[in-house]
């Protein structure tokens, strides 16, 4: 890599905020310390994408952002590029040369011949899986984008979807051969899971985003919580048991033809549907060519609900079924994604910020010693890992998370305020909207009915999207109008703890082992929800002026620039390693190196007090109650 990997921003590319638009913030990124623009797919993606995720080309670069030209001198602007790729499947569309010629259709596309059944990203049927496990497939899908590497152009890549491929191991060894040697998967793992030992420099960080988000939340909140949640609802279900209950639902309808293309294959399996939604984790990696099952497949089958005659294939005591072993490891992701993250997570609201991307919403909190135990894992095995905690798929964004486990310090006051105002019809998804309310508030009505309409239609309770239930959608969306008030002045109450707690976590992902990832815009207070929300425009030259004039003004952006040039000045210590320092339990304090110590307390009575012998200077100036210092 050309240039010293030290934060990466990422970008949302659209038609109107285009390559040159890109060009133009360049200056702005790195006085604000970035050096790498972290860029969503570039590619020729069909006419009108908003996100270029639906590829019709992956030899040209989009005309709708710029072309080639406009990438290229993007490039030389003066950061460095990473680049989102998509190598799971493409458009469905005419415009795709691959897909509307019969041929060639069935040579890069994951094709039943017997039915025209294709592969789909999830659900969508308008993405179809593409056979990158194909060395010609992968030879010309991937030819412009290690193109670009090889050129300079582009430094690192982010791999879309992972798990969605054939074998993920031998895709990302053939990546590291044709010359990618900075490689971030977007991979999902669970509680527990770890990144198989793939060439990569780790995954896009989902794992960092929770773990310090549940390192902020109160302990003692949870039984009253738990407990307000059922007398509020009288849903007394664990999260296990509604995620399940979610996933084998999608597993018989959503997923019926991935069901059907299974039974073709072998005939006879016992209650697919129950296998599917039974494991734990995303997918398992069975290499059924080679013949290789891992320790972890191993497990990961033991404790799914599996017949013996079903485990004996996943396990390849049966041979001469490889086509089988793949489709299934295939099918178990995207059960779990439209099973979990896209309902379970709007059904299940007892906490509504814990109910994110590569979470567990039944977990609760994580202790200051398990926080560094994650670290050090990360630092041994992964030191390039990004550390996120705002992408474009998440459900909301750091700022409206703060304000939500502010509310888990605030306890009585939440019970009162939530059993005055909580007199929907339906008091779950009256619940949903109440904390959603409170989390992103100042909010316009306008986004807030989108938001809503989203969210209910993904819990498939009461609407859905094929079938939605519009009267019932107006009756919340009013309800909810006459809430945003109260909601407002309860939320007011919340801003300095939930102030301190986004700015400690800001403090955690520019320190901690990895490389951090800012989201565009993220820099100042962003209010967001899930996509589309997240994506709305950013206010750049209100962030130009603020950094160029004077950046304290916005506690948030002082932060954000003070550290980030603090890895500038000292890349040294933050390339080393990590090394906790005894402190109370409510206190997160290590040493990157031995010229910097980090002192965050995670609670809100807590001081940043630690013993550590030297002379040392805060480079916050002892503004906040946390400390980040510089041995002088």
């Amino acid at each position: 890599m050309s240039r010293e990997l030290r934060a990466t921003y990422r970008l949302q590319l659209t038609p109107e905020f285009d390559f040159g638009a890109a060009r133009e913030l360049v200056p702005y990124l790195e006085a604000l310390g970035i050096s790498h623009l972290y860029l969503s797919p570039v590619f020729q993606a069909r006419e009108g994408s908003t996100h270029g995720y639906d590829v019709v080309d992956p030899r040209r670069i989009s005309d709708a952002l710029g072309g080639e030209e406009e990438l290229r001198a993007l490039a030389a602007a003066g950061l460095g590029v990473v680049l989102d790729i998509v190598p799971n499947h493409m458009a469905t569309s005419d415009e795709n040369p691959f897909w509307s010629d019969p041929e060639l259709r069935k040579a890069f596309f994951d094709v039943d011949t017997r039915t025209g059944f294709h592969r789909r990203f999830f659900d969508i049927s308008e993405l179809a899986g593409v056979r990158v496990e194909d060395e010609a497939v992968f030879a010309t899908t991937h030819a412009k984008a290690l193109e670009l590497v090889r050129d300079g152009v582009v430094d690192g890549l982010r791999i879309d979807h992972v798990d969605g491929l054939a074998n993920p191991r031998a895709y990302l060894d053939r990546l590291g051969r044709e010359g990618a040697g900075h490689v971030w998967v977007e991979k999902i793992l669970e509680p527990g899971e770890e990144l198989r030992p793939w060439p990569v420099e780790g995954t896009t960080g989902y794992e960092f985003l929770n773990d310090v988000m549940h390192l902020f939340l109160n302990p003692a909140a949870e039984q009253p919580l738990t407990e307000l949640y059922a007398e509020l609802t009288a849903e007394s279900r664990s999260f296990e048991e509604i995620a399940f209950e979610a996933k084998l639902e999608q597993a018989t309808t959503t997923f019926e033809p991935e069901l059907r293309r299974l039974h073709e294959e072998i005939a006879g399996v016992e209650n697919l549907p129950l296998a599917l939604a039974s494991f734990h984790v995303y997918r398992t990696y069975v290499e059924a060519d080679r013949g290789t099952v891992a320790d972890e497949d191993r497990y990961e089958i033991s404790r799914a609900a599996l017949s013996d005659g079903l485990a004996r294939i996943l396990l390849l005591d049966e041979p001469g079924h490889e086509g089988f072993v793949r489709r299934f490891q295939q099918a178990t992701g995207p059960v779990m994604a439209k099973g979990v993250e896209d309902t379970a997570f709007y059904r299940y609201n007892r906490f509504v910020a814990l109910n994110e991307v590569g979470g567990d919403a039944g977990r609760w909190t994580m202790s200051v010693d398990e926080f560094h135990v994650a670290n050090l894992k990360r630092a041994a095995r992964f030191p390039l890992h990004l550390l996120t905690t705002f992408t474009h798929d998440t459900k909301r964004s750091p700022d409206v998370r703060a304000r939500l486990l502010a509310l888990s310090n605030h306890v009585d006051e939440w019970q009162a305020f939530a059993r005055q105002e909580l007199d929907f019809e339906d008091a779950n998804e009256g619940y949903l909207a109440l904390q959603t309310l409170v989390g992103a508030a100042p909010i316009e009505q306008e986004r807030v009915d989108a938001y809503l309409e989203k969210a209910f239609r993904e819990s498939k309770h009461r609407t859905n999207w094929l079938s939605p239930d519009e009267t019932w959608e107006g009756r919340v969306k009013e309800w909810a109008r006459g809430k945003r008030a109260a909601s407002e002045q309860f939320a007011e109450r919340l801003r300095a703890d939930a102030l301190r707690i986004s700015l400690a976590t800001i403090v955690l992902k520019l320190t901690c082992p990895g490389v951090p990832d800012i989201y565009q815009g993220d820099e100042l207070e962003a209010l967001a929800l899930v996509d589309p929300d997240n994506r709305r425009p950013v206010d750049w030259e209100l962030r130009r002026r603020l950094l160029a004039d004077d950046p304290a003004r916005d506690p948030k952006l002082w932060v954000t620039a003070t550290l980030l040039d603090l890895r500038r000045r000292r890349p040294d210590a933050f390339a080393r390693g990590y090394m906790p320092v005894r402190a109370r339990n409510d206190v997160c304090a290590f040493m990157r190196g031995p010229s910097i110590l980090v002192v965050v307390p995670v609670s809100p009575d807590a001081r940043p007090e630690v013993e550590v012998t030297g002379n040392w200077r805060d480079v916050l100036e002892e503004r906040f109650s946390f400390r980040v210092f510089e041995a002088v």
